[in-house]
């Protein structure tokens, strides 16, 4: 049998240290929120969209309509080792406007306020129906003619 050297006790710890930070998570953060200190310069009523954006900078997110209100989004999103990603933190700042422009509230939403949205997924059939990759390919023969060719 084989003696336990100092040395193979210091590849061991490496081995076993580096298979314990390969298993560590990683966090990635995604989009931006504008701190409170920015958020505190605004006044409701007073301020406009030309105003917010000086100020806090552009929205990640706008309305739908143009002139909509604005969203700022922040993401973050936990890895680890072969799962799949998983957002622990999201914030979302919502900015409303009057139909003049002006700064009507400001909101913010965390993930806990979050609601699971359905989306609707409409699909436009194609026209080819029960033709495989061969009957199309030798169904062209016959049809190309020499106009065709030239």
């Amino acid at each position: 049998m084989g003696t336990f050297t100092p040395l193979s006790a210091a590849g061991l710890a490496l081995i076993l240290s580096l298979g314990v930070a390969g298993c560590s998570p990683t966090f990635r953060n995604h989009g931006y929120v504008p701190p409170e200190e920015d958020l505190a310069e605004l006044v409701v009523g007073i301020d406009t969209r030309a105003s917010v954006e000086d100020l806090v900078g552009p929205p990640t997110a706008g309305g739908v309509l143009e002139g909509g209100d604005y969203f700022y989004v922040r993401s973050t999103v936990r890895t680890f080792g072969p799962r799949r990603p998983q957002v622990v933190e999201r914030q979302v700042l919502a900015i409303t406007f009057d139909p003049e422009g002006v700064v009507q509230n400001i909101e913010r939403f965390g993930l806990e306020d979050g609601r699971v949205v359905t989306l609707s997924r409409r699909v436009t059939e194609s026209g080819v129906q029960d033709t495989t990759f061969l009957r199309q390919l030798f169904g062209n023969i016959g049809r190309i003619g020499p106009e065709g060719v030239l």
